[in-house]
């Protein structure tokens, strides 16, 4: 039997996890169908520019072991993948496809933007290249570089495995989405930002 535990102000607490022999594991279920979901993401290969010789890197070098986060199967098909790793530049003819692709994966579903260009529009600020994936899905994590490092891009996915282990299932999860995706749709683009005050930018 387990001894008497008390909290910080001396008050004898007695609850269902004191009574459990040893070997019992309470959780709930949000916490275990996450477990789950971090364990087997699928990503979906978005290769746009030459961020996706690094995300190549990741899923097929031995040196990385993705298959260890059980992450091996890159899928080419939007069908079988909850994770798009967005590598390189987005231009505005490429972006309607993105949303198909994001649209025609089932949910739950994550993005990374990859690479300062995925994230940001990078160097190219011009009429041609969208500034920002996030203007066409929501992301998750943004991961900065040009191009970012194959140990990089792992960092990034362990960090969405955190991420995803305190996400909230159903309506919640729906409602998180919606609010994200909503901000990121009315966000002012990253051409339209002010860099400083005087700049021939703001004239």
């Amino acid at each position: 039997m387990c001894g008497d535990v008390v909290d910080w102000n001396g008050t004898k607490k007695v609850g269902l996890e004191e009574k459990l022999p040893s070997g019992f594991l309470l959780t709930t279920v949000e916490g275990l169908a996450n477990y789950m979901r971090k364990s087997s993401v699928w990503p979906a290969t978005f290769g746009l520019a030459c961020c996706a010789i690094e995300m190549m890197a990741v899923g097929s070098a031995a040196k990385y072991d993705i298959s260890r986060f059980g992450m091996e199967r890159f899928s080419a098909t939007p069908r079988q993948a909850d994770l798009m790793i967005v590598a390189g530049r987005l231009s505005n003819k490429m972006a309607p496809v993105l949303r198909q692709i994001y649209d025609q994966m089932p949910n739950p579903k994550w993005v990374i933007a990859m690479g300062a260009c995925a994230s940001s529009g990078g160097m190219f600020n011009n009429y041609a290249i969208v500034q920002g994936v996030d203007h066409v899905v929501p992301v998750d994590i943004y991961l900065p570089g040009c191009p970012p490092r194959p140990e990089m891009l792992m960092d990034a996915i362990l960090k969405l495995h955190e991420q995803i282990s305190h996400e909230k299932l159903g309506v919640n999860r729906k409602k998180v989405i919606a609010e994200v995706e909503k901000a990121a749709l009315a966000s002012l683009p990253t051409h339209q930002i002010p860099v400083f005050e005087g700049s021939e930018r703001n004239a």
